[in-house]
């Protein structure tokens, strides 16, 4: 709650000026049942006809001071409430934005939406019902209790027992429904996953014809969410029963002692109107303080899920004293394990020790799941090592400023990602500064130049979002040209040349060696052709160096190496599959 009340920040003070204007509005419609009882008592009681226009000029003027004071409060509790809202998506945002890898699969990706869509508006439209209804309710429930002892206080007795009544039904309700909303939320996630994997995977779901199984899932998922809703919704639905049941008691009480009262002479109409005026302002207030318990009932669960998120530590943290320059690309792994969940006694990678001079091309080689992609995330500190160190330009990687390194380490994944705009504005996500001619000379050297001169607006060509209007090889020939702009000392190729056909790699491959000799080169790829003039290749098998070497040395050595490079030349099978 404390972490997420931070985020007021600059609207603290309309958060204030509505709890003001909210408790004066309050005093304003107290004080108008005790005019009306003076109203019929000295006025209509009397037959004093100035009175009564004093005391209603008096009214009037106190409804629309009361008026002034609503409208004042309600504006101050829609910013605040609004300001806290949106400071609470940066926060959760920009929080994200200093997680690792392991850090976001703590969360999921759709619970990560879950909480900065449905989360922070649960905790929006609560704070704006507390900082009024909540400040206003317990006020005029004081003031008009105190107002009904003033009038008479043995019938205001009464009142305690339907107040105790209420606590007691409404507090065993906020208890067992904040349990449920806990799990509502959950599916939340579920639903939000099934729909996000779902579209993202569109053209799959179509190809295979899976729509009614999509469905299915997508109606399993939001039936398992209406059930909870239905389950917690009935409980607060008793809400409303136990405030009847207390509204009437009331007064039927009232009814009752104060007729007695005003036959016995100890009261007067007046005395009684107003009497009625305040246990309907005191009831209110306690409907008005159930609805914030349903309100905080639900929003609770979000304070706590939205909570988990900024007070999560990120995994990977610069040091104390960062170093901001990478020497040049030399790569070291000294006996180097990795696992993705610590402890778990699953390494990806283990006891890997291999040094990589900086300017040489390396080739990484080997089968599904033998931690080729793990390695490379180690160089550029997308996790850090279980054992031993990772060393750049001779520096433990967790040396470095993490800016600075991945600034000098140029990474294109196995899956690439384009993002909506045009080109020009997707190639320089890696050089912001880059002119448009060092653009074209990144995709001339990456071989995209000759797709992007046969588009109609070249270099300007809109990119829709995730690069559904480009082909799988137009979009891996792009992230490479937008990995050439950073001009780093470090250039990590995973498997980003696996559906250009094998020329257009050769003469991307040519062009690098041109453009960029001084770079260390990683080229991960699941054909010889693509690494076997590499200065040296490393062979990965099952997590393991199984042999680091030049192609021609493996190829007569390494068995491994051969069975797969006899595959491919004889034409003999996938990657994975035995000659």
């Amino acid at each position: 709650m404390k972490k997420v009340l931070q985020q007021l920040r600059q609207y603290r003070r309309d958060t204030l000026l509505c709890i003001a204007m909210a408790a004066l509005e309050v005093l304003m419609e107290i004080m108008l049942p005790f005019i009306t009882a003076r109203l019929i008592d000295e006025g209509l009681d009397a037959g004093n006809l100035p009175v009564v226009y004093r005391y209603g000029g008096i009214m009037v003027i106190l409804a629309l001071v009361a008026l002034v004071f609503g409208a004042g409060a309600g504006k101050y509790a829609a910013s605040a409430s609004s300001g806290l809202s949106a400071n609470l998506r940066e926060a959760i945002y920009e929080r994200i934005q200093t997680f690792s890898f392991s850090n976001i699969d703590k969360f999921s990706v759709p619970g990560l939406v879950t909480r900065m869509t449905t989360d922070v508006t649960n905790v929006q439209n609560a704070f704006m019902m507390v900082i009024r209804i909540a400040v206003r309710a317990p006020m005029m429930f004081m003031f008009s209790f105190a107002m009904c002892l003033m009038i008479s206080p043995p019938t205001s007795q009464m009142f305690l027992i339907a107040v105790v009544f209420l606590v007691v039904v409404l507090g065993s309700i906020m208890v067992v429904t904040l349990k449920i909303f806990n799990q509502v939320f959950q599916k939340y996630d579920d639903l939000n996953a099934s729909v996000q994997e779902n579209i993202s995977a569109i053209r799959v779901v179509k190809a295979f014809v899976r729509e009614d199984y999509e469905n299915s899932k997508f109606s399993k998922a939001a039936a398992n969410l209406y059930r909870m809703f239905v389950k917690a919704e009935g409980l607060l639905a008793f809400n409303n029963p136990a405030m009847m049941l207390a509204v009437y008691f009331c007064v039927l009480s009232a009814s009752w002692m104060g007729a007695k009262y005003i036959v016995g002479g100890t009261m007067t109409t007046g005395d009684l109107t107003s009497l009625f005026s305040y246990i309907m302002s005191l009831l209110m207030s306690l409907m008005m303080l159930s609805m914030v318990v349903v309100m905080i009932s639900m929003s609770m669960a979000s304070v706590r899920r939205i909570g988990e998120v900024l007070c999560e530590t990120p995994d990977l943290e610069d040091p104390a004293q960062p170093v901001m320059e990478v020497p040049d690309g030399r790569i070291d792994f000294d006996h180097v394990s990795f696992s993705y969940k610590h402890g778990s006694g699953k390494d990806a990678l283990s006891d890997i020790d291999l040094h990589i001079r900086a300017g040489e091309t390396i080739g990484v080689i080997g089968g599904t799941g033998s931690g080729k992609s793990s390695l490379v995330n180690l160089i550029c500190r997308l996790y850090d090592v279980s054992e031993g160190s990772v060393k750049v330009g001779g520096l433990d990687v967790r040396e470095y400023d993490m800016e600075a390194l991945r600034n000098q380490v140029s990474v294109v994944l196995q899956k690439n990602t384009l993002f909506s705009g045009t080109i020009l504005e997707n190639l320089r996500w890696g050089n912001p500064d880059a002119t448009e001619e060092e653009c074209v000379a990144a995709c001339q050297a990456a071989c995209a130049d000759e797709f992007i001169d046969r588009m109609p607006d070249g270099y300007h060509t809109y990119i829709q979002r995730g690069g559904s209007n480009v082909s799988g090889g137009q979009k891996q020939r792009l992230c490479i040209a937008r990995a050439l702009l950073k001009k780093p000392k470090i250039l990590i190729l995973d498997d980003s040349t696996s559906a250009v056909d094998t020329a257009t790699d050769a003469r991307i491959r040519t062009a690098m060696a041109q453009q960029i000799p001084g770079t260390t080169k990683i080229i991960i790829a699941q054909r010889v052709s693509s690494v076997e003039h590499a200065d040296r290749i490393l062979v990965l098998d099952n997590g393991r160096v199984d042999a680091f070497d030049t192609h021609e040395h493996l190829v007569e050595q390494n068995a491994i190496y051969r069975e797969i490079y006899e595959s491919q030349v004889k034409g003999g099978g996938d990657f994975d599959q035995p000659a």
